[in-house]
């Protein structure tokens, strides 16, 4: 999962996550907020009355009686005021059940002692509950609203944020890794951010691409000359050992040696020579300019190799597509390929085996070349490395020395084709070839 869609989540998730506790506890928010409101309400109706008894006397409420109270027509909220007993201060608000006019209701109650000329009154303010409560469910659909009001506004801010602060990571993976084959031909330029670790991150990748084309052009130009060098000696002692086969003084010990010396030294002939192959690959020292037919470049290498499989009593299947043509590719190359590959289906094949060729469009965004056979197989430890150079693969009672398949990847990487591989131990082997849809023509 990509970073931008983690961080998202795990926005969304903990808005979500704050919107739910929220939900939970309003109800007792709003309980709480209403209930302090109330008091604060009662607090100053207290006040008021006190005042208006300081300013106005106490007559004012008792009107020549011995006490006062006073309801609302619905009996949602009274005042009463009478004498209070001496020494006994009260000053609290609690809630209680009042029976008024023959009705049980429970009052949110203010119950409060003064003093006025000397004498001890007790004051009540009460409220109905359920006159408080009235506008719990409003507050709480309106703090509910709000709330989801901000959250959908800073998770909006939050996903816009996010984005913005991780472009410049997304601009430095498509510029530095999707898409990009080795070697690494174009130098590509810095990311432009503010972010300091992006910046650090980008200019790693830079030195570290570098470095690999770096080295890789000091392996490359090794390769090359090494191999160019090697070939003067090789021809030398060649040359040296044909002219000693033609003394007639040699004894047949003498000859046998030198044979067995001459078989070494073509082996070591053709490494050169396919070390020599590869460096120029990949200098790209060959043409790209030929067009031709799959199925007659095939037919081809099937005729060159025919005598090996009679060899082994093998058959062969090509299911390939006549009118379909390569554009812009390199014949000896792709011939050396196909050679590669077929060679190995055989020898590595069993015997009275079967060797099967085809081809196939895929969804018209590329053309694809299958070679089957039912060989040996390679394990499955084995395949990612298969391409590498001059790594020792055991095969059963075969030894590969790497250098036919690395011939092969190389001319796929240097074509643009992708090659991929899948094996079964004793069950055979299947090499894919995918060539891109720009080399490709007819048969659409």
């Amino acid at each position: 999962m990509k970073l931008s869609s983690k961080l998202i989540l795990f926005i969304t998730g903990s808005k979500l996550a704050v919107v739910l506790l929220f939900i939970i506890s309003l109800p007792f928010l709003i309980d709480s907020i209403v209930s302090e409101y109330t008091n604060y309400s009662l607090r100053r109706q207290q006040d008021k009355v006190i005042n208006v008894v300081q300013k106005n006397g106490i007559n004012h409420y008792l009107q020549g009686d011995d006490s006062y109270g006073s309801y609302t027509m619905l009996k949602e909220e009274y005042i009463a005021l009478e004498p209070a007993a001496v020494g006994v201060p009260v000053d609290t608000i609690k809630t209680e059940r009042r029976v008024v006019e023959r009705d049980t209701l429970t009052y949110r109650i203010l119950m409060h002692t003064f003093n006025f000329q000397q004498k001890p009154y007790l004051l009540e303010i009460g409220k109905t509950v359920s006159s408080i409560n009235q506008y719990n469910r409003p507050l709480q659909r309106i703090a509910l609203y709000v709330l989801m009001g901000l959250i959908a506004l800073s998770l909006l801010f939050d996903l816009l944020f996010t984005r913005m602060l991780i472009r410049p990571l997304g601009k430095i993976i498509k510029s530095k890794l999707i898409n990009k084959k080795f070697p690494f031909k174009d130098h590509t330029s810095p990311v432009l951010t503010t972010t300091y670790d992006f910046k650090y991150l980008d200019a790693s990748l830079i030195s570290l691409m570098d470095q690999i084309n770096e080295a890789f052009e000091k392996e490359r130009e090794f390769t090359a000359n090494a191999s160019h060098e090697l070939m003067t000696p090789i021809s030398i002692l060649q040359n040296k050992m044909e002219n000693l086969l033609g003394d007639e003084q040699l004894s047949d010990a003498v000859i046998l040696r030198i044979v067995e010396m001459m078989k070494t030294l073509n082996r070591l002939k053709k490494i050169s020579n396919s070390l020599l192959l590869i460096s120029r690959i990949d200098n790209e020292q060959f043409v790209k300019s030929d067009t031709l037919k799959p199925s007659e470049l095939i037919n081809e290498v099937v005729e060159e190799i025919t005598h090996r499989l009679e060899e082994k009593e093998l058959s062969i299947t090509l299911n390939l597509m006549s009118d379909l043509s390569l554009n812009h590719v390199n014949k000896d190359l792709l011939f050396q390929l196909f050679y590669n590959l077929i060679n190995n289906a055989i020898k590595y094949n069993v015997t009275k085996g079967n060797i099967t060729i085809s081809d196939q469009l895929l969804n018209r965004s590329g053309y694809q070349i299958t070679i089957a056979d039912t060989g040996i197989g390679i394990a499955v430890d084995e395949q990612p490395f298969i391409f590498d150079r001059f790594r020792k693969t055991n095969l059963a009672e075969n030894v590969g020395h790497g250098l036919g398949l690395s011939i092969v990847k190389s001319i796929c990487l240097y074509h643009g084709i992708e090659i991929k591989v899948s094996s079964e131990v004793n069950k055979g082997s299947i090499f894919n070839l995918t060539f891109p849809s720009e080399l490709y023509s007819g048969a659409i």
